[in-house]
């Protein structure tokens, strides 16, 4: 036998790259690969006939076995300047959509849904004059991004306006000394505000600005979780960001240490207040814009979430003339609303209602509303021992955080005044031996405490897609569970809900949020717990005995209604 005999080529097919990314089992391998041969059919036609590989699954594949990198277009953020240089005609033409362009090497990344279009990659590296990189994506998501990116104002309206600073740019050297009025010239301007149009118009709580080593990444936080919306280029990057400082009443010539300051911007009817952060990172300083709506009221508790026996233990605790009250919870998940909602309740002209807050994030009408101010002495704490000689009646002290002002709480719940306040805990049972913790006696605690209420938001189902499924028995399990008694006895074919994704609700499936609660009240069981310094497991396993209902119990009962999802659920109260 000759030695240089040719070796088999070992070839992969799309069967081959799926098991070995374990997409597929052996057993579903082998059927592929028979039904293939047995059929004279392509192994892709199989996969699809068998409805076994998601889609997106297929792609990666593909792309894998091609050599082309994948891309999901529903987790990209979009350049400006790249969507610049390909029209939308071409775009719909060859099912394409440029992403990102890199300035240093005048590479534009394409999205395709057919990667290996040669043609395509031809004709827009003509009609471009520029490098192309081009990755894999699901044909879906790339005819999705075209209807969305093309006409949606943000990367539209920020295109046009970098268009004109690359004209003004073009036209003279620019120095450091300038900056301050490169700033307040159109195309600069009209990009910040546009950032901040489309952050109130998408119902954003949050906007990060954040400089990278290629781009700058501006990301919004809507209903509680990060989108990444938009790339600018890095040439912008010191005039955008001495922009917003000088909106927020900040020093721009400051770069080392960290900023804070507020602004306030309208968009029709709507008025925001916006809370600025800016922090230096690696690449430059990185912003944060906090928005704080300030038209829409207040909401009710019951427009919050609260219902059921939850509310009636917390509306009885308000009621009583003096006490504590806590609501417990990490940040973000709407510890100050709700507390608004309460003094919004209990606010008449017989009673004398004192905030002392960091900031205050909505003013209320015949509320007295203080805000703290370290550098100049006024604390949680200082303030707290003030507001004792100004006669209140009913106290918000905004975060209970150390042992004098956990004092002067007490100290004015047992002097009569009724004494709301939020703490950093996972849940309600954690709160009592967490004021230990800070100082608090434990005889004190126990007479002074009416409720401790914690929370959490999770997003709710979107109401113009909303469909019903029957859920998988093992998250039934997981509900029967959880809720115990509370499941409905004897129901048979349980619906759960959920969105599949609509032009409403950005194909999330889910359109703002409602809170999930445990309401604790502190009974005599529950003092008698704390004055034997039980540890918070014992305090829940006593407060769940005489009838409080979890966040997580909550939680499903609105995954039962038809409010949100188990997934949302498991999401935000899982400990």
């Amino acid at each position: 036998m000759p030695t240089d005999a040719v070796q088999p080529i070992n070839v992969q097919t799309l069967a081959d790259v799926l098991l070995s990314q374990r997409v597929i089992t052996q057993e579903q391998y082998n059927e592929i690969k028979v039904k293939s041969a047995s059929q004279s059919v392509p192994e892709e036609q199989v996969i699809s006939q068998l409805n076994i590989v998601p889609g997106e699954s297929i792609v990666e594949a593909k792309a894998k076995l091609l050599g082309v990198p994948f891309v999901s277009l529903d987790a990209a953020s979009f350049s400006p300047q790249a969507l610049s240089f390909v029209p939308r005609a071409v775009a719909e033409r060859f099912s394409l959509i440029p992403f990102f362009y890199d300035e240093q090497t005048k590479t534009l990344s394409i999205a395709m849904a057919n990667p290996v279009d040669l043609d395509a990659v031809e004709f827009v590296r003509q009609k471009t004059g520029l490098a192309i990189k081009s990755f894999a994506a699901l044909p879906k998501e790339v005819k999705r991004a075209i209807d969305r990116q093309y006409r949606q104002e943000l990367v539209g309206e920020v295109g046009k306006a970098l268009k004109e600073t690359e004209d003004f740019n073009r036209t003279r050297t620019i120095d450091s000394a300038q900056i301050a009025q490169i700033i307040k010239e159109a195309p600069i301007a009209k990009i910040v505000a546009t950032i901040l149009e489309y952050a109130v118009t998408s119902r954003a709580s949050d906007v990060h600005i954040e400089p990278q080593e290629d781009r700058i990444r501006v990301r919004y936080r809507i209903d509680g979780i990060l989108y990444d919306k938009l790339s600018l280029p890095r040439n912008v990057q010191e005039a955008v960001i001495s922009r917003i400082k000088i909106l927020a009443d900040m020093k721009i010539d400051e770069h080392r240490s960290p900023q804070d300051g507020r602004f306030n911007f309208k968009v029709e009817n709507n008025e925001v207040d916006l809370r600025v952060s800016v922090i230096p990172s690696v690449y430059g300083e990185k912003i944060v814009l906090r928005l704080l709506r300030k038209s829409g009221g207040i909401p009710t508790l019951e427009d919050l979430g609260l219902n059921g026996p939850a509310l009636k233990n917390l509306e009885t605790a308000m009621l009583r003339p003096h006490g504590i009250i806590i609501v417990c919870g990490p940040t973000g998940s709407g510890k100050t609303t709700t507390l608004y909602a309460v003094l919004a309740k209990l606010n008449t002209t017989r009673v004398n209602i004192m905030t002392l807050e960091d900031p205050v994030e909505y003013q209320i009408a015949g509320i007295n509303q203080v805000q703290i101010n370290p550098g100049v002495g006024l604390t949680f704490a200082t303030g707290l021992r003030a507001f004792l000689r100004q006669d209140p009646n009913i106290i918000l002290v905004g975060e209970i955080r150390d042992q004098e002002t956990t004092d002067l709480a007490i100290q004015a719940a047992l002097t009569g005044h009724l004494v709301f306040s939020t703490l950093h805990t996972s849940d309600a049972a954690g709160a009592l031996p967490r004021l230990i913790d800070l100082g608090a006696e434990n005889f004190l605690l126990s007479s002074t405490m009416n409720a401790i209420v914690g929370q959490r938001i999770v997003r709710t189902i979107c109401p113009q897609c909303k469909v019903a499924y029957v859920p998988p028995a093992a998250i039934i399990d997981e509900a029967k569970k959880v809720l115990g008694n509370l499941f409905p006895a004897n129901a048979t074919n349980i619906q759960f809900y959920k969105g599949k994704g609509c032009e409403q609700c950005g194909d999330s499936g889910y359109l703002g949020r409602i809170g999930i609660f445990e309401v604790l009240p502190v009974t005599s069981k529950v003092a008698s717990l704390v004055l034997e310094r039980q540890d918070s497991q014992a305090i829940q396993e006593e407060a769940v005995s005489e009838g409080m209902i979890t966040m997580m119990q909550d939680g499903f009962l609105k995954v039962l209604a038809g409010i949100t999802t188990p997934e949302e659920v498991l999401r935000v109260a899982q400990e």
